[in-house]
């Protein structure tokens, strides 16, 4: 007897449909998976029988082979129990072979016929949908994650039993799960922490400001004690709200790597992604045998904070210029390439020297100057060029942390970033992937950068001062455009130009102090 069930699997972070081919035949009792199954797939002939046995069905003393189609793909984890079990049910004359056309099932099982739940539900979900294939048959706690794809019909199933249940007549007349998708993305948008909570620093509010309206990389370089992580961790909550689309794909990242929060099954804020200093260089951007998506990717449509970036390893800071210049980094492999997306602000924090308080009038610095130029050094040029905003975070004065006076909210900030996206999108509108002025390129910016006498003047005085590079000017000019665009002015004055020019303290000298 030969069976067919429809199954799913993820590769990168999307998915395909698995075709699971059951056989069984006359001869001596064997179990075996062929298709490029690892060994969590190999596992699951111990698991498969448990659960049949003690779900009250017979597991047929026959010999088993199973195949997952296309077989010219690894498969990998637990995923495949369900289909795998539903398939020798099915070529045992136990489950109905006609209810299994129009159905995807996936699903781990426990040695009592349970299901539990799995990881990269709403790719396939989505898949399905591409396919218009009408069923999706999934354990009970990833039912509210592949419910946010409409037009297919999601079934959460709690025990193998059911399953059967379900696929032989027991199922009729059964509704699809239904969940308020506008409602649970509304109301997952709200963040615990606001920029009303931060005390001062108005200045480098103002520079995540402009980092936020115009999706700019920024550095943040102050004393300990200064406020660099709080002020970075509330980035997130001045950004544009998140589409339901930006959701989705966000959220297809997270599923798939297996740090969507249990219970959720949405990932409606801005992610933020604050990795240590020990992390590898496979471990931010992604890779392993079979790749996974790295920090850089579930930091996508939201911000990747790196604290105390002179701390991590050379290369792994190396690795980010590729992608912060694309949006997107591609991992080879000798079984192939996989894309993934990582479309995300940097924003990086330091301390000007290795005690922390050179740059501090209240505390004496103990370090040496070449221990400073040292210290300084860890982080490479080019990277630096790829940082639109460098912003010097100065201790916080006494009358600032006393004050009880409440400062601006991020809903407000956010209100202002808003609009300045608006004017953004309505700029780039038919230029496909650009939509906020830190992905202009150069064409880009000489149409839309373009500065009167006055402008050029000061920004070639300040060049000629500075020694900036090629790609510093692009991004004076990029982000002189945003510093306009919250001014609501078409064109970029003189002003805006200034103010940009301050934002760039790391090429302004501000270390002219140190002799060796």
């Amino acid at each position: 007897m030969l069976s067919k069930v429809l199954s799913g699997a993820t590769y990168g972070v999307s998915a395909y449909v698995v075709e699971v081919e059951t056989h069984l035949e006359r001869a001596l009792p064997a179990f075996s998976i062929v298709g490029l199954p690892d060994n969590a797939v190999r596992e699951s002939r111990g698991r498969i029988a448990a659960a049949v046995r003690n779900s009250g069905f017979e597991f047929p003393p026959r010999k088993l082979t199973v195949n997952l189609a296309p077989a010219d793909i690894r498969k990998e984890g637990s995923s495949f129990d369900l289909p795998m079990a539903v398939g020798i049910l099915a070529a045992s004359a136990q489950v109905s072979m006609p209810a299994l056309r129009d159905v995807v099932m996936i699903g781990e099982l426990a040695l009592d016929g349970s299901l539990r739940p799995v990881h990269g539900i709403l790719p396939i979900a989505l898949e399905v949908r591409r396919r218009e294939i009408t069923g999706l048959l999934v354990p009970s706690e990833n039912g509210r994650e592949a419910s946010m794809v409409r037009e297919v019909g999601v079934y959460p199933m709690t025990t193998l039993r059911e399953v059967v249940s379900f696929l032989n007549g027991g199922g009729k007349g059964r509704s699809p799960l239904s969940v308020d998708v506008a409602a649970l993305f509304t109301g997952g948008q709200e963040y615990p922490s606001d920029f009303a909570d931060v005390k001062g620093q108005e200045s480098v509010k103002r520079a995540l400001e402009v980092a936020a309206a115009g999706g700019h990389n920024i550095i943040m370089i102050g004393p300990p004690g200064s406020g660099k992580t709080m002020l970075a961790k509330r980035i997130p909550t001045i950004l544009p709200p998140m589409t339901f689309d930006e959701a989705l794909e966000t959220t297809k990242i997270h599923s798939v790597a297996g740090v969507l929060p249990r219970g959720d099954a949405l990932v409606a804020r801005r992610p933020f992604r604050s990795p240590h200093h020990t992390i590898s260089d496979a471990a931010l951007v992604g890779g392993g045998a079979t790749p996974r998506a790295g920090e850089i990717s579930l930091s996508h449509n939201g911000v990747l904070f790196l604290d105390e970036l002179p701390e991590f390893a050379r290369n792994v800071l190396e690795v980010l210029r590729q992608p912060l210049e694309e949006g997107h980094v591609t991992i080879n492999r000798l079984k192939g390439s996989m894309d993934f997306p990582a479309n995300f602000i940097l924003v990086c924090a330091m301390n000007p020297c290795p005690c922390g308080y050179f740059t501090d009038p209240a505390k004496q610095c103990t370090c040496q100057p070449w221990e400073i130029q040292k210290y300084l050094a860890r982080i490479s040029g080019p990277l630096l060029d790829r940082i639109d905003l460098h912003i010097e975070v100065p201790a916080v004065k006494y009358r600032d942390l006393a004050s009880r006076e409440r400062a601006e909210t991020s809903a407000d900030i956010r209100f202002r970033v808003a609009q300045a996206r608006e004017r953004q999108g309505a700029r780039f509108r038919g230029k496909k992937g650009l939509y906020a002025n830190a992905g202009m390129q150069v064409g880009d910016i000489r149409r839309f950068c373009r500065l009167d006498g006055a402008g050029e003047e000061l920004l070639k005085t300040a060049i000629t001062k500075i020694g900036l590079s090629a790609r510093a000017y692009d991004r004076i000019l990029k982000v002189g455009r945003t510093i306009a665009d919250l001014a609501s002015s078409d064109e970029i004055r003189p002003e805006h130009i200034g103010e940009a020019i301050q934002y760039r303290s790391l090429d302004r000298n501000m270390f002219d102090d140190i002799r060796i």
